[in-house]
């Protein structure tokens, strides 16, 4: 098997010779390997088993102000502090609460091809998805702050919600390009966890982001694609709602908020999960013994039957050392060894 063909099997939840494994860096992650291995900057370790794209993957320098950049949307983002590869919100661009109508910039569609062609040249024998990053809730409130949209449930839900319905619009646009690409799977990136339970609660969730959430999969189905959706924290008590609506691989599977075992043997037959090394503990500070030993029992745990794509939580941060960054990959790329 190679790369594509394995993690299809695995989402298909058939037993591989490997178990796919996937690894991606943070810039500053990125930079600091480089520097630690004399080798070149590279945001995927070698072996990786799938390559993607999520829109909007472009930013404009702000004239005039170092450290912060425009995304595709029109929202200026602050990049000087700790975090230098997302940021945080510089200014709303929809402060006034009463006010949910955004003119969305045109979609550039010859710059979204580009990058899409961009991202496949790199592909080689590898799973290839193609999605949205802050894909609906993320998206709304990057537009009009975060505090606005959960006030928004409460105080004015019907135009919050013609503020989502014009985000669905747009991101459905968004997909017909992606699915111009024939990627093997559509990714979509929405975090709705907290360390315990949701940010906005189930109920509120099922009202405004699962009908949203639910046009989107639908179209990605109706391509044929299997689906894909990250979302940091916990989100047990709507996983049965997204497998009902056509999830199939669940990213971002955080070993600190889940029982991993527990997991597998609840929704083991239904989702893959993605995931499971935690850069919020293990990687950034245990030994690389330490590392080495929880990702063997972590692939021994979720491997067996298919079903997995080992991975760090996240794009692996800038405070996890090198040395637990290369003792996770010796795991990854020699399982024979350790399993």
């Amino acid at each position: 098997m190679n790369a594509r063909e394995r993690t299809i099997a695995a989402i298909q939840h058939r037993t591989t010779d490997v178990v796919p494994y996937q690894c991606d860096l943070t810039g500053q992650e990125a930079q600091r390997m480089a520097e630690y291995t004399r080798g070149e900057l590279c945001y995927a370790l070698p072996g990786s088993h799938l390559v993607g794209y999520a829109f909007p993957a472009w930013e404009e320098p702000v004239p005039g102000k170092p450290g912060f950049v425009k995304d595709a949307m029109g929202v200026t983002w602050n990049r000087t502090g700790a975090d230098r590869d997302i940021g945080v919100i510089d200014t709303p661009v929809l402060p006034d609460p009463e006010t949910m109508d955004y003119d969305f910039p045109p979609l550039d569609k010859a710059r979204l091809r580009r990058g899409v062609e961009a991202r496949m040249a790199q592909r080689g024998d590898r799973f290839f998805y193609a999605g949205i990053g802050f894909s609906m809730f993320e998206r709304a409130w990057t537009l009009c702050s975060m505090q606005e949209v959960l006030i928004g449930m409460l105080a004015y839900p019907e135009r919050l919600n013609h503020l989502l319905d014009s985000i669905c619009e747009y991101d459905l646009q968004v997909l017909e390009v992606l699915l111009e690409y024939d990627p093997d799977g559509i990714y979509f990136g929405d975090d709705w966890g907290q360390q315990k339970g949701l940010i906005m609660g189930p109920a509120h969730w099922r009202q405004f982001i699962k009908p949203h959430m639910a046009a989107l999969y639908s179209r990605a189905k109706a391509a044929g694609k299997c689906v894909i959706q990250h979302s940091c924290g916990d989100i047990r008590e709507i996983l049965p709602d997204l497998i009902d609506i056509g999830l199939d691989v669940y990213q971002t599977v955080q070993p600190e908020i889940y029982d991993l075992k527990l997991l597998k043997r609840e929704y083991g037959k239904d989702l893959t999960f993605w995931g499971g090394i935690s850069t919020q503990h293990i990687l950034p500070n245990g030994t690389p013994q330490e590392v080495r030993q929880v990702t063997i029992d972590t692939l021994r745990i979720m491997a067996p039957g298919g079903g997995y794509i080992a991975a760090p939580t996240h794009a692996v941060p800038h405070d996890v050392p090198p040395e637990n960054l290369l003792a996770m990959m010796d795991v990854f790329a020699h399982q024979e060894k350790y399993l």
